[in-house]
């Protein structure tokens, strides 16, 4: 008697968006491009971003005959393992974000969780992350790190926040990163200058892998002497108060 031979399940890949409006081939290998184009199922953020996407990445097939799931803040997660169900009958799934690296400060982690559940094999592509790059040229120590996400709306928690990461950086030696809407930059900056110590240094890291692209470390100090136009511009923050 011959046994059912067992379907081997296919891979969630998880993709890195672009930062900016950059040229795929400046920030992507060729062989991100060359899975992305295999692939007729996405789990994504927003449906219009995402096609926007695809196409640049060169991406040909009919929207018509692709199946893009929506997993955003809005998303009742107790409802997305079935999006991996394609998986377990041995089709590729691609996952990715509005930009950058998924499932770092998007919900993308909860179907990665999910498909770990399922033995199903994850498989993280090379592209840009933007707190790695800003990171990597804020000049601040690489091998203790956190990173924060978004800071409190709320002026007074905001400060009270950004003090507690300049003592763990002062404290334990490390670089504390986070991030903000764009269109609150300039608040925070504001709010990082009015509560760190003075000789705190600070990275801003902005329009990264764009043709605007603006990294400087600088300390409070001399920040105060030359504060930067990144209003509206995607930016990541690093405080360096260690040794």
């Amino acid at each position: 008697m011959v046994k059912n031979k067992e379907i081997m399940k296919g891979k969630l890949y998880l993709i890195p968006a672009f930062l900016s409006e950059t040229l795929p081939e400046n920030v992507f290998p060729a062989a991100n491009l060359k899975i992305i184009s295999s692939l007729d199922v996405f789990i994504v953020e927003e449906l219009k971003t995402a096609r926007r996407f695809l196409r640049k990445a060169g991406y040909t097939k009919s929207f018509d005959d692709v199946t893009l799931h929506l997993l955003n803040e809005h998303t009742d997660l107790a409802n997305i393992a079935p999006y991996l169900d394609e998986a377990l009958h041995g089709k590729d799934i691609g996952l990715f974000s509005e930009a950058g690296t998924p499932c770092i400060a998007d919900p993308g982690a909860e179907i990665v969780k999910i498909a770990h559940k399922k033995d199903i094999p994850v498989v993280p592509l090379t592209g840009p992350s933007s707190i790695i790059l800003a990171l990597m040229a804020s000049g601040f120590n690489g091998q203790s790190f956190a990173f924060n996400g978004y800071l409190p709306i709320d002026k007074k928690q905001a400060a009270v926040k950004i003090k507690e990461f300049e003592k763990k950086s002062r404290q334990f030696n490390q670089t504390q990163i986070f991030i903000e809407t764009p269109y609150r930059n300039n608040r925070l900056l504001d709010i990082l200058l009015n509560s760190c110590r003075e000789d705190t240094l600070i990275c801003i890291a902005s329009g990264l892998t764009s043709e605007k692209e603006y990294i400087k470390t600088l300390s409070v100090r001399d920040w105060k002497k030359q504060k930067p136009g990144i209003h509206k511009i995607p930016a990541v923050f690093l405080i360096y108060s260690g040794a």
